[in-house]
């Protein structure tokens, strides 16, 4: 387990501060203010080139440093959460380890792998039960060996015409409890 008490560089620190202070309310708040102050002073400095230059300079400046501070923030959170996402594919039993540091894959290599999950959408619409969820690697063969079951079930109009009707044994199906863990019956 990592320790919380690791010491982060100063650089670290200030993000991390400049990232809570400038997102809170009371950044809002002063950020406001200011601008305010400056359109109440125009006319003390007759709506000068100075005067405009002041906000102009003072935001561009801001908004300059404030991009690089959002995208340490973002990179963090964003390499976080990649984390817990690898790690809950990793724990869940069926799920696919293809998907672990998806993140590094090519543009054409996401849009293969998205295409795999249309196709399980697709499949999935096809299930009468909701709570069926696949990988990629078994998607396609559940579906096909659910489907051939299924349609293997003399019909009740069979039984009907004095076809008989030998019961076939239903198909297991995971209870939701299971299906949540990934576990079978």
């Amino acid at each position: 387990m990592m320790s919380k008490n690791k010491k982060k560089s100063i650089f670290e620190r200030f993000a991390n501060w400049a990232t809570q202070a400038t997102g809170s309310s009371a950044a809002f708040i002063i950020a406001a203010a200011v601008v305010v102050a400056w359109g109440i002073s125009g006319p003390i400095f007759q709506y000068s080139e100075t005067w405009q230059l002041v906000i102009n300079t003072g935001t561009t400046i801001i908004t300059f440093l404030m991009v690089f501070l959002i995208q340490k923030s973002q990179n963090k959170d964003s390499k976080a959460l990649h984390l817990k996402l690898n790690e809950l594919i990793a724990a869940q039993q069926g799920a696919s380890n293809r998907i672990v540091n998806v993140e590094d894959l090519t543009e054409a290599e996401l849009d293969k792998l998205s295409k795999f999950y249309v196709r399980i959408s697709d499949l999935a619409e096809k299930e009468d039960d909701i709570t069926c969820s696949h990988s990629i690697d078994a998607a396609e063969e559940n579906h096909n060996f659910k489907s051939a079951k299924y349609k293997s079930k003399p019909s009740n109009s069979d039984s009907l015409n004095g076809t008989k009707n030998e019961k076939s044994p239903a198909p297991r199906r995971k209870s939701k409890q299971s299906a949540r863990s990934g576990k079978s019956i």
